[in-house]
């Protein structure tokens, strides 16, 4: 019986959200940026940026001696930078602020959540994210470089550093801000003549296209941007019981965290209620309390979160709010500690109990995989590895799509020790965190792209090195998985698992999806543990093992490749009766020297083919035609004999067979999702990028192959062999190529 597992699906709502924020599960467009030639070609685009723009220090220098103001003409003062689907209704005049007023400061009195005050953009997330940065010096200056000034070495220029996909970024900005009526437009300092917070946020903006790329978003975003943490995501209606623990841990060890109440619709606005809090944007939580109550009662503590909203000014009108009676109900010396630590209006207090009741989702970014629920600090070792998913390819969707599910990218995860548990010496597990993060989809905002649903899946599995294939997930249960899928930036859970062999199927929810996705996978590794033997994970993905495969197996590869496409053997004085209709045929169209050329080899094939009654074809074309001769082609003509003809077509039917074997539904037409199977059927054994390339080359709109692309494909694979192991002079599975040798392999292939 197979096993039927469901998988469930979440929505998340972004904080101010804009009207493109998906309504649930949907069908997201597909976009040319999507595609793997263009995802090689823009990958970290901010790196290259930043590398093409030199560092930071040889660019102030430059303009420094030249006593020039830099100008950065990647992000460029004009409605491009700004917005991508609307103009904005304000006139912008972009000034430095040198120009904005008479003593400009990059910083005053160090960086604190009083020097971020939100504008007319819409990313209260992104704020909340910074305030909450504030609260750790060494996080702060990590994103914000402190050797920078108006006045020391000024040359209007600017840079700050961001986490991205697994490394930091440096992004370099000119100091040019849009203004209006000679005042900041979008985010700014209370005081008039601080600049770093908004400069952050154009730097910020940069990192993805445009002002408007920001509007709308989750805190965590930003605050993994700012950190590179693991993020923690808690429904409030599904919070645990040990919250406020999990809360107060999280700011002991310089977690960031932020609250949100959600939009009652996805397309709506930010909406006050009644006790003054807003639906739709996000908050900061700066530290939480225990006041004993001056009147002893059942409850003889009360447990207070603080909040800061970046509007700058704070709407809470229930109990705990400035002006309320709760005050008197603790100690003279409690309310001053507490009010010294409200630093300004715009933050206030609330119990714990109000908070659970009033906001539905808390975020927490954790700059360790620790949990928050022991008190004890590991250390960690990491495994990234970044992927993509190509419709038609490896973009299977979830569990719930049995037929698709298995082409999915498949990491492997050994875990060879468990954890150092002192308190439980039986414990034989070994913890780790699995975080899977789409990539580049607020970037690609202004070209349609939205957040996926993602999730991952995870698998014990025993000693296999190859794709596992559709029967194994239809008869084999998951071991572990994400509690839902989620259209969230990123995915992330914890596990206890026995030592074993594992492999983790990170996926969307919804097949043919196209997008990149990092995944990281931490496992606990005790300071101690040097006397112990192995390490504790090792992380193979699919392309890293195909690749030492192509490498180091051709020839093996090769082997079995002929074997499987070796004719029967006939004895020499026998000719079938097949043989004899292709020499009568080839005969009638050959000319005088007895070959023939592409188009005649068009005519030849479609004849024989013609014979074939149980094959819907029109033949293949004169491209395929020329792929064939090439090939076949050993004496260098240009076009085959009688004898290169038959070997041709003794290939032809060997891959006629395998065809044949998955066009289950006799449509003359495979689906592309099994050209993986097909392929290593003819003994060829790829790694997923080629998989990819081989489905965006041959499959039409309907991610289908045709018998001519079908034979198109493997005739350039066995010619790419061939060639390969020619030039592969000492069988090692490496080549030397100049450029016309590489023009002569890839030209006539």
């Amino acid at each position: 019986m197979a096993l039927v597992e469901e998988t469930s699906v979440k929505v998340a709502l972004e904080t101010e959200a804009s009207p493109d924020v998906p309504e649930g599960k949907t069908d997201y467009p597909f976009t040319a940026s999507n595609s793997i030639y263009t995802a090689i070609l823009s990958r970290n685009e901010a790196v290259k940026d930043a590398k093409r723009l030199k560092n930071f220090l040889e660019l102030r220098d430059k303009y420094v001696h030249k006593k020039v103001l830099f100008e950065d003409p990647l992000f460029p003062p004009n409605d491009s930078s700004l917005w991508y689907s609307s103009k904005f209704p304000i006139e912008f005049e972009w000034k430095r602020p040198t120009e904005i007023c008479d003593n400009p400061q990059f910083i005053i009195d160090g960086a604190s959540r009083t020097d971020i005050c939100q504008g007319e953009l819409g990313d209260c997330w992104l704020l909340a994210a910074i305030a909450c940065l504030t609260l750790n010096d060494k996080l702060l200056y990590r994103v914000i470089p402190s050797d920078q000034s108006f006045t020391e070495n000024y040359a209007g220029i600017f840079h700050f550093q961001f986490w991205r996909y697994g490394e930091w970024v440096d992004v370099v900005v000119d100091d040019r801000i849009p203004t209006s009526n000679n005042q900041l437009v979008f985010t700014k300092s209370f005081r008039k003549n601080e600049f770093w917070s908004a400069l952050l946020e154009k730097a910020y903006a940069k990192l993805h296209g445009s002002y408007e790329a920001l509007k709308g978003g989750n805190t965590l975003e930003a605050m993994e941007d700012f950190t590179g943490g693991v993020t923690e995501f808690f429904e409030m209606s599904e919070a645990p019981k040990e919250l406020y623990k999990i809360m107060k841990k999280a700011l002991e060890r310089g977690s960031l965290m932020g609250c949100s109440i959600d939009a009652l619709l996805p397309s709506h606005c930010e909406t006050e209620t009644a006790n003054g809090l807003v639906r739709g944007h996000a908050y900061s939580i700066t530290a939480l309390e225990e006041c004993d109550k001056l009147k002893v009662t059942k409850d003889t503590k009360i447990r207070l979160v603080q909040m800061r909203n970046p509007w700058g000014m704070v709407l809470w009108k229930g109990p705990w709010n400035a002006k309320s009676k709760e005050w008197s109900t603790i100690s003279s010396s409690d309310k001053a500690r507490l009010k010294k630590k409200t630093v300004e209006t715009s933050e206030t207090w609330i119990s714990f109990e109000d908070f659970k009741k009033n906001f539905t989702k808390l975020e927490i970014c954790n700059l360790t995989p620790d949990t928050l629920l022991d008190d004890r600090s590991h250390s960690w070792t990491v495994a990234v590895n970044e992927g993509r998913w190509v419709r038609g390819s490896s973009a299977g969707g979830c569990r719930n799509f049995p037929d698709t599910f298995w082409t999915n990218p498949q990491y492997r995860m050994r875990l060879y020790e468990e954890d150092d548990d002192p308190d439980d010496p039986e414990h034989v597990a070994c913890t780790v965190m699995v975080a899977l993060m789409q990539k580049g989809r607020r970037k690609d905002r202004s070209k349609g792209a939205k957040l996926y649903t993602i999730g991952f899946t995870i698998y014990e599995m025993i000693g296999s090195q190859q794709h596992l294939q559709k029967d194994f997930f239809l008869y084999n249960a998951s071991k572990a998985k994400c509690k839902s899928y989620i259209n969230l930036r990123e995915v992330s859970e914890r596990f206890c698992l026995p030592p074993g062999e594992y492999v983790i199927i990170p996926s969307t929810f919804d097949p043919h999806e196209e997008g990149e996705f990092i995944l990281r996978v931490f496992s606990e590794k005790n300071s101690t543990s040097e006397t112990k033997k192995g390490k504790p994970i090792v992380f193979v993905s699919d392309r890293a093992k195909a690749n030492k495969e192509i490498e180091q197996d051709d020839i093996e590869v090769q082997k079995e490749k002929k074997e499987k496409v070796k004719p029967k053997p006939q004895q020499p004085d026998e000719e079938s009766g097949e043989h004899k209709m292709f020499r009568a045929i080839y005969q009638q169209i050959a000319g005088e020297d007895m070959q023939i050329c592409a188009n005649e080899l068009k005519v030849v094939m479609k004849r024989v083919l013609e014979k074939h009654n149980d094959m819907k074809t029109d033949g293949f074309s004169l491209e395929s035609c020329r792929s064939m001769i090439a090939l076949m082609d050993t004496d260098g003509t240009g076009k085959l004999n009688l004898q290169e003809f038959k070997h041709l077509w003794s290939k032809i039917k060997a891959w006629q067979l395998i065809f044949k074997k998955y066009d289950k539904d006799k449509s003359s037409t495979i689906s592309s999702f099994e050209m993986r199977n097909a392929v290593n059927d003819a003994g060829f054994r790829l790694n997923n990028q080629l998989y990819d390339i081989i489905t965006m080359r041959y499959a039409d709109e309907h991610l289908n192959i045709d018998f001519d692309s079908f034979i198109c494909c493997f005739v350039r694979l066995e010619g790419m062999f061939r060639t390969f192991h020619a030039f592969d002079k000492n069988g090692d599975g490496t080549i030397k190529l100049n450029v016309l040798e590489w023009l002569q392999l890839t030209m006539y292939a």
